[in-house]
């Protein structure tokens, strides 16, 4: 008679490799290119305003799925410390299925030393619904300079939270994490770029599955003259 053979083996090496794959299953992945151009305009000494551009490009969502244009009024209250007030159009694009939006926004930018935070807060308006939907974006910046010329190392990590829910689409609670990692590299006097990694997780919520998105993000940011902001990425 045969001997059964009661090797644990198998058992025990494929049972890991199931644990260490199911969050990659249960969530879908998406290749993207993020690019955003900042000009920076001078109004008085402490004043300016930065007009935007932002294109995003998805392989899930066949090319280009989001643009943005916006304008930025930056007060400048302190060396360290800056308000701003802005307003964007977002569009929508291919396999986007979201509406077009209007968005206002209010924040406050303050930078310790090598690190900047960002407090901002969007009020989102969709053709869908009357309902403003709120959205809450705190953000934190590191920046580690390599040199005297402008290079620099650096990592950020922004949340986003919605305080209150719509009939258009907006969910209660939390709804993403955004985090870069990257180079800051001078272009010139009045010219430079932030080039690096970014990593967006959207946790499951409601029937829509968890979303990894992994993104090369280039932002250029051109100052013609006054006072130069701490820089962060959108």
């Amino acid at each position: 008679m045969a001997r059964a053979d009661h090797r644990p083996y198998p058992s025990a090496i494929v049972a890991p490799l199931v644990l260490l794959a199911a969050p990659a299953l249960a969530q879908q992945q998406d290749e993207q290119l993020w690019f955003q151009a900042n000009t920076n305009v001078p109004i008085a000494e402490d004043v300016r305003v930065t007009l935007e551009q932002i294109a995003r490009t998805s392989d899930r969502q066949d090319g280009l799925y989001q643009s943005e244009l916006g304008a930025l009024l930056g007060i400048r209250l302190s060396p360290t410390v800056e308000l701003g007030l802005g307003y964007r159009w977002v569009g929508a694009h291919n396999g986007n299925s979201g509406a077009d939006e209007n968005r206002i926004r209010q924040q406050v930018v303050a930078t310790f030393g090598p690190v900047t935070t960002r407090f901002r807060v969007d009020e989102r308006f969709n053709p869908r619904g009357s309902e403003v939907g709120f959205r809450i974006r705190p953000l934190i910046r590191y920046n580690h300079r390599l040199g005297a010329k402008g290079l620099a190392l650096f990592a950020s990590h922004e949340s986003f939270y919605l305080p209150n829910a719509t009939g258009w689409g907006q969910r209660r609670g939390y709804e993403r994490m955004r985090n870069i990692i990257g180079f800051t590299l001078p272009l010139g006097r009045k010219m430079s770029a932030d080039l690096g990694y970014l990593n967006q997780f959207r946790p499951a919520r409601g029937r829509s599955r968890a979303q990894m998105d992994h993104a090369l993000s280039l932002q250029l940011t051109l100052n013609l003259q006054g006072f130069v902001g701490a820089g962060v990425n959108d």
